[in-house]
């Protein structure tokens, strides 16, 4: 019985935290008139160490690797080299690319 009670909090936690650090995005139309299916995404906090996209990192719903450099890394000062990196009021920092978008950065 202890054992049951034990796996039942244990169980309780994990999906409490699980459900702390991921977010339901609802599907919505982008502005050019694109569907977006409805999505999860991390809770947004002050680093990119924790996030999908980083390497080191797995997406556990769609199985990928994470490919951009961590803040503050070696890595981070070569990507988007040759592009004027501009900062966010937030602090985020990004460039334009040939399109005209803000591609986000490793903070350097």
């Amino acid at each position: 019985m202890k054992s049951l009670t034990f796996l039942v909090v244990f169980l309780l936690v994990s999906v409490f935290t699980f459900a702390q650090t991921n977010t339901w995005v609802d599907g919505h139309f982008k502005q050019n008139g694109t569907w977006v299916d409805g999505h999860y995404r991390q809770t947004a906090n002050q680093t990119n160490h924790d996030n999908w996209s980083t390497q080191g990192q797995y997406n556990p719903f769609n199985g990928t690797q994470g490919t951009r450099p961590k803040d503050n890394s070696r890595e981070a000062y070569n990507y988007g080299q040759g592009k004027t990196i501009f900062e966010g009021p937030r602090g985020g920092q990004y460039y334009y690319n040939e399109y005209g978008r803000k591609v986000y950065v490793p903070k350097r």
